[in-house]
């Protein structure tokens, strides 16, 4: 998926350096997700991330239905110009639900000082989720939590997305953000603080860049590890301050 993502992103990026430079105005009606205050150079990127995000999340809890794609047009619209090269990167992203941790994480790193950008997002990624429901599943559920702590938003900021989208979380039973964490190092939440330990330090090695390098892996990939060893710190750090390991 990664390759295909990587030439099509390549296509994108060709497609846009072959127009006349010009400045897209909040609103522009021929901008990727015109309606996402986004600087033109990082269109592209913002636009990659979205897409994965929404296609992964619709993938979360089974098949993609035709609600959820529809739902994911109406809350990230699009010129139709851009519908086809949108549609290619959603097909591929939805073979599966896993990886999409670093293309939130890059968001969040890029886009984190754009608090209200990154709301918009999450209020969108919440009407895909219930596109085909009312009801959100317990992969939806934790899929939009781990979305929503990448992008350091609080528990009360999360509800009050939540709700902006039409969804009250108090009926659909939320997984406590405490479990996001213990998610993300593949453990229950009864593990010892050796266990956690020794299951951080392993997820550590596999995933560190420079191992990664020595393997001669693509820049794609690295870059990938980073992203994943930012999301893996930041979860331990949280298992850490709860459990109060030093």
């Amino acid at each position: 998926m990664g390759a295909a993502l990587g030439f099509v992103v390549g296509h994108m990026n060709d497609i846009q350096s072959s127009r006349p430079r010009m400045t897209y105005p909040r609103g522009a009606r021929n901008a990727f997700f015109y309606e996402f205050p986004v600087h033109p150079n990082l269109r592209s990127l913002f636009a990659l991330s979205v897409i994965v995000l929404g296609a992964k999340l619709a993938k979360a809890d089974g098949a993609v239905t035709p609600d959820k794609v529809l739902a994911f047009r109406r809350a990230f619209k699009s010129h139709n110009i851009h519908m086809a090269e949108i549609g290619k990167m959603f097909d591929n992203a939805r073979q599966s639900a896993e990886g999409y941790e670093p293309y939130a994480a890059r968001l969040a790193q890029i886009f984190g000082q754009q608090r209200q950008l990154l709301e918009q997002v999450m209020i969108g990624l919440f009407e895909v989720a219930i596109a085909d429901s009312p009801r959100l599943t317990r992969p939806e559920i934790l899929f939009l939590r781990r979305v929503g702590v990448i992008f350091g938003f609080d528990e009360e900021t999360f509800l009050h997305l939540a709700a902006m989208a039409g969804i009250s979380l108090s009926s659909t039973a939320p997984v406590p953000k405490r479990d996001t964490a213990f998610d993300i190092l593949g453990l229950p939440t009864t593990a010892t603080d050796d266990v956690i330990k020794r299951t951080y330090r392993a997820l550590v090695r596999k995933h560190h860049p420079d191992k990664l390098v020595a393997a001669g892996l693509p820049v794609t990939r690295i870059n990938e590890a980073t992203e994943k060893i930012k999301i893996i710190n930041a979860a331990y750090a949280e298992i850490c301050k709860m459990r109060k390991i030093k």
